[in-house]
């Protein structure tokens, strides 16, 4: 694993950023923990790529607050598409 930033999906509504941060604090330094409210997903960034690698293989697929966790190793974030840029290649007809 190259980064320390994890995403961790399929969490209940319910949990909090610091229920989540306790439960990885098992696995090493969490440096920050951040849900995405009303989505069922969040980040949770480690002390090192070590500690984040560990977190994953102890907490993947285990049951927290009655729902599987998923967790993977976070992708950078893209930047969003402007849908305002005449996106269907410029080139439309007008009737």
């Amino acid at each position: 694993m190259e980064g320390k930033r994890l995403y961790v999906g399929n969490l209940t509504y319910s949990v909090n950023e610091a229920q989540l941060g306790d439960l990885f604090s098992k696995y090493g330094e969490v440096e920050s923990v951040k849900i995405i409210e009303q989505k069922g997903f969040g980040f949770v960034e480690m002390g090192s790529s070590e500690e984040a690698q560990s977190a994953m293989d102890g907490l993947n697929e285990t049951v927290f607050e009655g729902r599987n966790l998923r967790i993977d190793e976070a992708r950078p974030m893209q930047p969003r598409r402007d849908f305002n840029s005449g996106g269907f290649g410029g080139n439309r007809r007008r009737y």
